[in-house]
């Protein structure tokens, strides 16, 4: 009798944690190119450039921890955020030069909060 090679692949699982936690819109954008504003003489913010809009989710965490650098290097995560940002495997990695925005959210009073 032969073992079974058959289970849930990683593109299932993905989907099935796509479906199930990542529930809300959210929207990762940096800031634009300063714009030149021949009024005033003065540079102006432009645009924000869009990263990364759909599914995702804002999670609440209790403390910090502690996380392996790529490098190999072990360093305490020092975000001043009490939360976590989730987006589905193929959306980019937030920076911290980056905003988060809830778009749309089953939780009508998440919609708008902005994270860095």
């Amino acid at each position: 009798m032969s073992a079974s090679t058959e289970g849930l692949t990683m593109g299932a699982v993905s989907a099935i944690v796509e479906r199930k936690i990542l529930t809300d819109k959210i929207k990762i954008y940096r800031p634009g190119e300063p714009v030149f504003d021949p009024d005033t003489g003065q540079y102006k913010p432009g645009l924000p450039v869009t990263v990364y809009e759909g599914q995702g989710a804002i999670f609440p965490t209790r403390e910090r921890s502690a996380v392996l650098h790529i490098a190999g290097q072990a360093y305490v995560d020092d975000t001043p955020s009490r939360y976590r940002l989730l987006t589905p495997l193929s959306a980019p990695v937030a920076s911290r030069e980056e905003t988060v925005t809830i778009v749309e959210a089953e939780d009508e009073s998440a919609i708008g909060r902005t994270w860095r």
